[in-house]
């Protein structure tokens, strides 16, 4: 199966570790743009780019996905699935629609509860007791298609949004 990989942050990097250890084919990685940051306003590459560099994998970092070129380039990858995680961007209709066995995201919350940005940090900051990570088929919605599969983590009292952050992502 041709994987198309699309994630940004240092959570997306155990799914995209987990697709190409299990031997998928993944004929790309899309992620953000480099941003200036930090002292300096040096340029940095996100984490999914520096791993998939190291690990041979085609890089894409468009500014739109909307963009027509960019469309061309899927649609000339020929992705099966493209599997989303941490993006950062809305996708549109065209790469919805793009591959045949469509768009799967891995959300760092129980759907539906805490759809959107910042789901881990909402989870602790309102005192939840559990949280986990859902695998969804993607729609046109936010965080709206149909669950895969879900797992279920407990927040300890003493955990920080970091120390939940790294155990959903794993």
């Amino acid at each position: 199966m041709k994987v198309v990989f699309m994630g940004t942050p240092d959570f997306a990097l155990p799914a995209l570790r987990a697709l190409v250890e299990k031997q998928y084919r993944v004929a790309a990685v899309v992620t953000r743009p480099d941003r200036a940051g930090g002292r300096g306003k040096k340029f940095h590459p996100p984490p999914v780019k520096v791993y998939a560099a190291r690990a041979g994998i085609t890089v894409l970092q468009p500014e739109k996905l909307g963009h027509q070129d960019f469309i061309g380039i899927l649609e000339e990858l020929g992705p099966d699935v493209v599997v989303v995680a941490a993006f950062g961007q809305i996708l549109p209709p065209a790469v919805l629609s793009l591959p045949p066995y469509g768009c799967i995201n891995v959300h760092a919350s129980l759907l539906p509860a805490y759809r959107g940005a910042a789901p881990i940090h909402r989870a602790v900051i309102n005192g939840e007791t559990k949280t986990g990570v859902t695998i969804m088929q993607m729609d046109d919605g936010l965080d709206t298609g149909a669950i895969i599969v879900q797992k279920e983590v407990l927040i300890n009292p003493d955990d920080t949004t970091g120390m939940v952050h790294d155990r959903l992502a794993e």
